[in-house]
């Protein structure tokens, strides 16, 4: 058997004006705080000589791998995503940036906001807009109904609210 598996497809380059400002603070604080801790704890954990047997040097080593993976990742994504803070044209529609309260089959109503991929949330109710029910509902207005393909099945909603903004 193969460990081959077909690249992922590409995520949607588009975020919202506080994402981006949290992206720019995780590669901020990963530079400037945590790499140079993990630098000054390698470099101590180096100084008590036999390497080869010395956990916290190779925990050190992957620790530092994993922040410089993080820092590359974060650069490269935040020279290559657009920030979406303009508010559509037609604001009764969903679009990115939107929070959607829709009402499911059983008369559940649930809200949530179409986020770019780099800031989805599940306990916040952020939605990526790649996400099948952000797909599913993009364009829609305040009475549409439409059906999404979720891993539980194809499920039907009925849009309630739409607005745009903070909160």
């Amino acid at each position: 058997m193969s460990r081959w598996r077909p690249p992922a497809p590409a995520s949607t380059a588009m975020i919202t004006p506080e994402g981006h400002e949290r992206l720019k603070a995780e590669l901020d604080e990963l530079w400037r705080v945590r790499r140079p801790e993990v630098v000054r704890a390698l470099a101590a954990a180096a100084a008590e000589g036999d390497r080869s047997e010395n956990a916290e040097y190779t925990y050190r080593k992957k620790q530092l791998g994993e922040i410089d993976r993080r820092v590359r990742y974060l650069g490269k994504r935040l020279e290559s995503v657009r920030v979406v803070d303009a508010k559509p044209t037609d604001p009764s529609a969903i679009y990115f940036g939107a929070w959607l309260a829709i009402e499911d089959e059983d008369g559940d109503t649930r809200e949530y906001r179409i986020v770019g991929p780099d800031e989805t949330d599940a306990a916040r109710g952020w939605i990526s807009i790649d996400s099948p029910l952000a797909r599913a509902a993009l364009g829609k207005r305040i009475g549409d109904e439409f059906e999404a393909d979720l891993p539980g099945g194809r499920t039907s909603f009925l849009v309630a609210r739409v607005r745009y903004g903070n909160g």
